[in-house]
């Protein structure tokens, strides 16, 4: 019996006045398969994401997220997906534990729930701080708790650990190497962290210009193609993913 895929984008076309930011992508995504999204500021990765979160409507093509699509079954959908923007805000003067009891009420999620995702992502010593006072890593970690309250099926993170040192970039990995092998999630994950996508994921799919350009395992991508490194460089370290983005497009992951 075929299993369905978690997420299957077929033929997706988006535009914004001038700009066509998702150019016929198709993407199939298998159940419990962590997928980077890889590329530049630009790419077209946050609108592919929002509309597989049911933000954005597609100009064209289909969306189904676990055999279903947005526009017949959303009440379903809100049910099993859980989310982070690239920028959460939250209510400065609420504390930790206030706010995330109060994402809990949306889903009528009791207090066992959130006692239960405080100590999953390490912030139980901060419950009574107010936000205001958390620093960068520890609201991304609350907003990555928010997102993991309902235990959803599909998780989708658009760039999670922008902005964040290298030390609590590691801590959101371990949070979400964490969730994989306890509760089988299925994962999206968009970044322009080569690193990022190399230490997480199964599947990396690169995209720039709104179209897919590779995609694959760490290992298919950077067998894929001949890429051109001095010698020198060869001599001293591993080709990167990227190496292969420059090759593709002839710029750097990171550039916007």
């Amino acid at each position: 019996m075929e299993t369905i895929p978690a997420i299957e984008v077929t033929d997706v076309h988006k535009s914004f006045k001038t700009v066509h930011a998702v150019r016929g992508i198709n993407l199939h995504i298998e159940t419990g398969k962590f997928v980077a999204i890889l590329g530049p500021n630009g790419a077209g990765k946050t609108t592919l994401v929002e509309m597989i979160e049911g933000i954005q409507v597609p100009d064209s093509g289909t969306i189904k997220i676990m055999g279903q699509t947005w526009r017949e079954n959303e009440d379903q959908l809100r049910k099993i997906i859980g989310l982070s923007l690239q920028e959460t805000h939250f209510i400065d003067k609420l504390t930790l534990w206030e706010t995330l009891r109060l994402f809990a009420s949306f889903f009528t999620i009791g207090a066992d729930r959130c006692e239960e995702v405080l100590e999953m992502v390490g912030l139980r010593e901060k419950r009574k701080a107010y936000v205001v006072n958390l620093s960068g890593g520890q609201r991304q970690r609350l907003a990555l708790g928010i997102s993991i309250l309902n235990k959803p099926k599909i998780l989708l993170l658009d760039e999670p650990t922008t902005g964040l040192d290298p030390n609590a970039r590691r801590e959101i990995w371990a949070i979400l190497k964490k969730l994989k092998e306890q509760q089988h999630t299925s994962l999206i994950l968009t970044t322009h962290y080569m690193e990022e996508a190399e230490q997480l994921c199964d599947h990396i799919v690169i995209i720039d210009q709104g179209i897919i350009l590779r995609e694959g395992s760490l290992d298919q991508l950077l067998g894929d193609v001949e890429i051109d490194i001095p010698p020198r460089i060869a001599e001293r370290r591993k080709v990167t993913l990227d190496d292969l983005f420059t090759a593709l497009t002839g710029r750097h992951l990171t550039e916007a």
